[in-house]
Formats: C-alpha cells, structure tokens, sequence
C-alpha cells in the first residue's frame, strides 16, 4: 500500500485527491505544522533531506515534489486516465499547467502570503518600518503579478471547461491549489466567474470529498 507523509494545511491534499480519483489505496502519515511558526515538524526530515510535504513511499520506491509524485501516479497507476495523449494539444496544454502550477503560480502567491505574515511577527517597534516595506512590495510587485496570472488562469478557462482542455485531468488537480489560494488571497471570486465554476466543479467531486475526509480540512498556506 502507498504510504502518503501528509501534512496538514498543504499541498499533499493533491496527492490524496489524485489517488481516490484513481482508486488506488494508501495510508495517511500525519504530521502536524509547528502552530507558532508554521513550519512543517522536524520529523519529516527523516523520510526527506528537505523535511517537506508530500513525500509518497511505494514499495522501494520514494518520491517527493508534488508534479513528480502526480507523474509518478500516473505512470504506475493511471492507465491512461487522467491526462491526454501524448503529442496532441490538450496533452501539450496537460504538460504545461502540471508544472505552471508549482513553477510559475505558486511563487507570488507564496510572497503575498509571507509580506502579508512579517508586519504581525516583527518585534513592536519595527513594525510600523516593517509594514511599510512589505506593503511597497505588495504593491508594487506580487500584486500585479498575481493580477497578470489570475488574468491568465480566467482568460485560459475561457478555451475550454478544464485547464487542458474538455476533459478534467490531473493538470486540474495541480492547479486546484493556486486556484483555492489566489481566491482566498489574490481575487475576488466573484468578479472571476470562470475561476468560480471551477471551483465548484473540483469542490463538488466525491474523489476531492473524499480526500478531504482522508487529509482533513485545509488552509491555503
């Protein structure tokens, strides 16, 4: 049975998604993020140098990074579901946004959530100067990024009704976390109808349902 080291409130809940739309079983490893700094527990370090979230074990096998573990799934497991033919459109497309996701999305949303933390951590009396330089950053940089992306992510969902084209594909499952982050943090899903139809589309499948039952309820950090 695949073993899925999971830590709440991350992205690993992709991992336990991916494989109940499989139906390939597994075990969860729950580990717990520190509750003052938020870091994941110094436990992970012994099955990842990195002592990051997710890291799967299948057998001999480990793998770690969440679009190596999706590849690795669909490889071992998938028989051909869950991503298009190698060589057409839509499977180009499934390439492209199965490593977007992690490469190009996630980064400013990550800095829009670490500027948005460092004014409540600073000692008293820098925070006025800390404040200040994270809302220039803000503004200035992550902001219109995110803008520019979320753009993108609404403008693309306009081809077609999934992010590689009609049919959901894993490509969908990757890109379910910065779709859910950028609208806790980046849009205001209402103004962002496309984006909003995907989430009640992913929001409502019972393999994602299930997965939460598995994972338990989540936070977009």
């Amino acid at each position: 049975m695949i073993k899925v080291h999971h830590l709440n409130d991350s992205r690993s809940q992709r991992v336990l998604w991916l494989l109940e739309e499989l139906g390939v079983d597994y075990e969860v490893i729950r580990y717990e993020r520190n509750a003052g700094n938020r870091l994941a527990p110094p436990e992970l370090l012994a099955i990842h140098p990195l002592g990051k979230s997710p890291v799967i074990e299948d057998g001999g096998v480990k793998v770690a990074e969440t679009g190596a573990i999706v590849e690795y799934l669909l490889d071992t497991y998938g028989r051909g579901r869950l991503r298009p033919a190698v060589g057409t459109e839509d499977g180009r497309r499934f390439t492209y946004w199965l490593h977007y996701a992690e490469g190009s999305a996630m980064p400013p949303l990550l800095l829009k959530l670490v500027f948005g933390m460092l004014p409540r951590r600073a000692p008293a009396l820098l925070k006025p100067l800390v404040k200040s330089i994270a809302n220039k950053a803000l503004t200035s940089f992550v902001d219109p990024q995110l803008k520019t992306h979320v753009g993108f992510w609404e403008d693309e969902l306009g081809r077609s009704e999934w992010f590689a084209g009609d049919q959901f594909t894993a490509a969908d499952i990757m890109m379910s976390f910065p779709v859910e982050a950028g609208a806790d943090r980046a849009f205001d899903a209402a103004t962002k109808p496309r984006l909003k139809a995907f989430l009640a589309r992913i929001h409502a499948r019972p393999a994602y349902q299930r997965a939460l039952e598995r994972g338990g309820p989540y936070s977009y950090a």
